[in-house]
């Protein structure tokens, strides 16, 4: 198949493909952003070797006056944790969404020219997935026209802002507004942290790093950082006010502006970490695929050469389907990207109808991708064999530093949780008559979906796109709602809804796992560039489906979805795909286009000459 119409599908258009390679190759011609090393460094040499690094990114975005694109792709490809993820993914944003236009004004331009270097303190102690929990405090004295902001315990000590420990200058602190004597609840408020002249922490402020991390390397060049106020005062209009305000007085008020606003930002952080999710994954199955098939071991007959790693079947169905699943979540964060362009201009014509399950389903695909990509990525090491554990090998430390995904923003199992509640909800209203939209639509048609039986006869009929996407609908449909039907019966919903959260965390994968089958099947029907890319996607897309059909095929039994027959030739038929892939398999890798600085890899070299290097 054509490998450049292959890397136009994977970038999402020409043009991605060619601003991707130029930063790539800018990156790896550096060498300041040399990166072969940084597993043997202490953690001081890390944190140096980062900052040097981040200001080296940034005189070059300077200087060649790169587009705001080509700047994410440049640190992208700088590949190595630091603060400036968390000025520019969180500290900036957070503003953006909470803060009024003249704070946008003010505080806005001194982050852009790097005068200030931000954070975002929320995470503390002692409460992290449960925000309201939080006990920072921050109460408006009015005699002064300040905020007082304090750490009343222990537990309130903020703990893991990324680019605390030693860079930032300023954070978006969450904390507990107070004001007339009444707790209105957790609000951002901007504080400052250190002087901007010696960098050392202000009065009634205490800062520091919480530490070293797990792995080599990894995320040991992030700074994450403990902090503790005592009665730091900071001027009333410091608070974030875009969605409500303190005055002069004291008095609480609620802006004219919805809440509902905040969660455009929401869904773009969520469609940025599923992308990430599909590039890790991706680089570790590039890794793995171009070792299996220089690896060559057992099968030789009569002196003849072994056999390539790759050839062995156990090789191809552990590693096949993760090759399909990194194309499966970049298709799937291709489309998010156009909900949150969805999601921005609904909430600019006042339209929030559509927002709980646009909620649901990037809570979802949050949740799945990143403990798949997780897992995924240890999988990947254990099919390199030996050489798979040496750092050397890029593995380890892509494990160590990609595994704090399924925590930050937002724990896993919480989400998937948020996403069955929603489930419940709309099982409730489809009951009721009402139609659902999106993600969820499938769920209107719960008449036929409630008692279709598979028409699969033949291992071939699994080929049909229609015959996968009703079962896998009729799977998370029938999952969803026997958790409804058994929380019914429960004293009381809740009870119901603890007693049976392991159900419904499985009845929320099946739903989250039909979004990224149905949109894999729907990137098919677009107009692909290439001869044979289309033909080399309907089978990855196979593999995919079927591979989780194998996976939970408890699941399509109990809920009557297929027989156990039709699913022994889902399995016949995945083994004939394996087949089919096998001469492709590298050519797909190389298609995501990685330099062999970005992969860091010995084994995953692109030249296939392993031996040396790792010696």
């Amino acid at each position: 198949f054509d490998v450049d119409g292959m890397k136009v599908a994977w970038a999402g258009s020409r043009h991605a493909v060619e601003v991707a390679d130029r930063m790539a190759r800018l990156v790896a011609s550096d060498p300041v952003f040399r990166k072969d090393t940084r597993t043997m460094l202490s953690r001081k040499e890390l944190f140096k070797d980062t900052l040097k690094k981040a200001a080296h990114a940034w005189k070059r975005i300077v200087e060649l006056r790169l587009t705001e694109e080509e700047a994410n792709l440049l640190r992208l490809y700088v590949d190595q944790p630091g603060y400036v993820d968390l000025h520019w993914g969180m500290f900036v944003p957070a503003i953006k969404g909470q803060g009024t236009e003249e704070q946008q004004k003010k505080w806005l331009p001194m982050a852009y020219k790097f005068q200030i270097i931000g954070c975002y303190a929320q995470t503390e102690l002692g409460h992290g997935s449960n925000v309201q929990g939080l006990e920072t405090t921050a109460t408006f004295d009015p005699s002064t026209d300040e905020f007082v902001m304090h750490s009343p315990t222990l537990t309130s000590s903020k703990w893991w802002p990324g680019g605390l420990g030693k860079a930032s200058t300023h954070a978006v602190v969450y904390a507990r507004l107070i004001t007339e004597g009444k707790d209105y609840g957790i609000h951002g408020f901007i504080v400052q942290l250190r002087s901007l002249d010696d960098h050392s922490p202000l009065p009634g402020v205490t800062l520091g790093d919480i530490g070293g991390k797990f792995g080599s390397g990894a995320y040991n060049s992030m700074d994450n950082g403990v902090l503790r106020f005592d009665h730091v005062r900071i001027p009333r209009d410091q608070m974030l006010m875009r969605l409500s305000q303190v005055t002069r007085e004291g008095k609480y008020v609620h802006s004219d502006v919805p809440k509902q606003l905040l969660y455009g930002t929401m869904v773009y952080v969520r469609q940025t970490i599923v992308a990430d999710a599909s590039k890790a994954l991706s680089r570790a199955v590039c890794i793995a695929v171009r070792y299996s098939a220089i690896r060559k071991q057992f099968g030789s007959q009569d002196g003849g050469p072994e056999t390539q790693v790759l050839n062995y079947k156990t090789q191809q169905s552990r590693l096949f389907p993760l090759l399909a699943s990194a194309y499966a979540y970049r298709f799937v964060g291709q489309w998010l990207k156009w909900l949150y362009t969805d999601v921005n201009q609904k909430l600019e014509a006042k339209d929030y109808s559509t927002l709980p399950e646009a909620h649901a389903c990037t809570a979802g695909l949050k949740s799945v991708t990143t403990s798949a990509t997780a897992d995924a990525i240890e999988e990947c090491r254990k099919l390199c064999g030996g050489h798979g554990y040496l750092n050397s090998s890029g593995l380890p430390e892509l494990f160590a530093v990609y595994v704090p995904a399924c925590t930050y923003e937002g724990d896993n199992v919480v989400l998937l949780l948020q996403v069955a509640r929603f489930l419940m909800k709309t099982v409730s209203q489809v009951a009721a008559g009402k139609q659902p939209v999106g993600t969820i639509a499938y769920m209107g048609n719960i008449q036929h979906l409630m008692q279709c039986k598979s028409a699969v006869n033949t291992a071939e009929d699994w080929l049909n796109p229609a015959a996968i996407k009703e079962v896998f609908e009729a799977r998370a449909l029938r999952m969803a709602v026997n958790c409804a039907q058994n929380i019914s019966k429960a004293p009381s919903q809740e009870e119901g809804f603890s007693e049976l959260s392991p159900d419904l965390l499985e009845a929320a994968v099946a739903h989250v796992q039909l979004i990224i089958v149905t949109k894999f099947i729907e990137k098919l029907q677009e107009d692909i560039p290439g001869p044979g890319v289309k033909e080399q996607l309907q089978k990855l897309c196979s593999i995919y489906a079927l591979h989780l059909l194998h996976k939970h095929l408890g699941d399509f039994l109990s809920t009557g979805c297929v027989t156990a027959r039709q699913g022994a030739l889902a399995n016949e038929l995945l083994g004939k795909l394996y087949a089919q892939v096998r001469p492709n398999a590298v050519a797909l890798v190389d298609a995501f286009d990685y330099t062999d600085h970005y992969l860091g890899s010995v084994l995953g070299r692109y030249d296939g000459d392993v031996y040396p290097a790792l010696y």
